[in-house]
């Protein structure tokens, strides 16, 4: 089990008992491993992806991630979470107890990524900070009533996040280069980005980066640089009283006509529509 206070780059592996580790986290950047994974940020906002979605998240978010599926959690300061992980492969001990096969169409449909909400994810919340400070057959007792709860929540607290599943190689030679890409993106999107840059900082062709970025995303180059520039916008919509041209400009549009269009045609509104329904909107 895992847990951080200030940045996910500082994580403490907690072994029970008051037995603890820090090591150096993988959770800032873009990345994807064998091991299923139940996330849960305390606090904290920013960004979150999960295989091809893209959304602002906050704390309280609680997402259970299937194996392989690329993730990362993009904040914008410090942020505190714990996060459990598990690998449990086709033969492994786990599948030889009949009661543990329920736990398969959760774990199947975790490949897109579930996000719980509702009273699930509050009765989640306390079994993942039960499971934090308990120690032996007790905290294997607490994953497995945890297991249990995530099988059992109703259809309306769990929320698919990425529209496919993907099927990724953990050796793969391309997975750092795409990281490397999608770190750039998000540091620099606010500028003029040209796609020869990324080429050259990944060291691959255009052909091969169009293929693997659109494989190990879910999306296009230019459909994800979208995409993270829109999500920026938004927020600053809503959190600042900058005009539609000042945002549009500062994330990353040369032309508000054409920001406007693409807002409109994802949103199904005007970017200053979409400011007086989200700030007139009751918070959650």
């Amino acid at each position: 089990m895992l847990r951080w206070t200030r940045t996910v780059r500082e994580v403490e592996t907690l072994y029970g008992q008051g037995s603890n580790a820090r090591l150096k986290g993988e959770g800032d950047h873009w990345h994807y491993h064998a091991a299923m994974e139940l996330t849960l940020f305390t606090s904290g906002d920013g960004t979150r992806f999960v295989g091809d979605h893209i959304a602002p998240f906050c704390g309280g978010d609680l997402v259970l991630l299937g194996e392989k599926l690329p993730h990362y959690w993009h904040t914008r300061g410090a942020s505190s979470g714990i996060s459990v992980q598990w690998d449990f492969p086709n033969g492994h001990p786990f599948w030889t107890f009949p009661e543990s096969h329920a736990a398969g169409s959760l774990f199947q449909s975790a490949g897109r990524g579930l996000r719980f909400t509702g009273s699930t994810a509050g009765i989640l919340r306390a079994g993942l900070h039960s499971l934090g400070s308990s120690h032996g057959l007790d905290r294997l007792g607490l994953l497995f009533r945890v297991f249990a709860l995530m099988t059992a929540a109703p259809e309306i607290d769990r929320v698919a996040l990425s529209t496919q599943t993907f099927a990724l190689s953990i050796r793969s030679a391309h997975q750092l280069a795409i990281s490397e890409a999608v770190r750039h993106l998000l540091t620099n999107f606010r500028e003029e980005i040209r796609l020869e840059e990324v080429l050259k900082l990944t060291g691959m062709s255009k052909p091969t980066f169009s293929r693997q970025f659109k494989k190990h995303s879910g999306k296009t180059f230019s459909d994800f640089l979208s995409q993270i520039r829109l999500q920026a916008a938004c927020r600053d919509l809503i959190e600042t009283e900058c005009s539609v041209l000042e945002i549009a400009l500062s994330s990353g549009y040369t032309q508000v006509s054409f920001f406007n269009r693409i807002f409109r045609r994802i949103f199904d509104c005007s970017p200053t529509q979409y400011r007086e329904r989200k700030r007139s909107a009751p918070s959650e």
